[in-house]
């Protein structure tokens, strides 16, 4: 088995300690509800267990990073849908865009609720939240219920898993990379399929 998941994990460990992981993670879980693909819970995990004194605040500064990287997003949809439909086309988001615009026709504010847990990017639930136009304190409103719940239950799971978790973690970690890999990989295949 290729082992490069272990050096992955020691790197992103040592980045979780640096001072200025915070700002890292605010600004990771803001890029990714409007445009970046890479989900803050890469960041907030291992963060969590190099502080898990500090996973309310981690978990807070996730949230809200990530709903004020959502009104931009919904900003992207209300006044620039016209730029924005051809990246999400490129990126292979079309499908997920219609599922979106579906969700929030048939539901609403629980669409925002949803977005929080759906395998469907929660950019994608930014930029059809504004094109359609959702009212916008109520999309703020959802996207804080539902991305918190998202990020405090994450954090507080491995603040209370703590040490022994991440010695565990860490001693499966490449079984487990490969495993997450193979799952998104199907996940993928599945959903194009649907």
């Amino acid at each position: 088995m290729m082992l490069i998941f272990s050096a992955l994990y020691e790197r992103v460990m040592h980045w979780s300690a640096h001072p200025r992981a915070p700002w890292y993670l605010g600004g990771l879980s803001f890029a990714e509800s409007s445009f970046f693909p890479i989900p803050p819970d890469v960041m907030l995990a291992p963060m969590t267990l190099a502080r898990p004194h500090a996973w309310l605040r981690l978990a807070t500064i996730t949230t809200l990073a990530s709903v004020a990287g959502g009104v931009l997003g919904w900003f992207i949809g209300h006044f620039a849908m016209g730029l924005a439909e051809p990246l999400i086309e490129q990126a292979g988001y079309t499908d997920g865009y219609e599922r979106a615009r579906e969700w929030f026709t048939k539901w609403g504010f629980w669409a925002v609720l949803l977005a929080g847990f759906s395998p469907i990017p929660y950019k994608v639930f930014t930029v059809a939240a504004g094109a359609m136009s959702l009212f916008l304190p109520l999309f703020i409103l959802g996207s804080l219920l539902g991305r918190g719940a998202r990020f405090y239950l994450v954090a507080a799971l491995v603040a209370w898993g703590g040490p022994p978790m991440e010695a565990r973690f860490k001693r499966h970690i490449d079984l487990i990379g490969w495993m997450v890999v193979i799952v998104c990989i199907v996940a993928y295949i599945v959903w194009r399929n649907t």
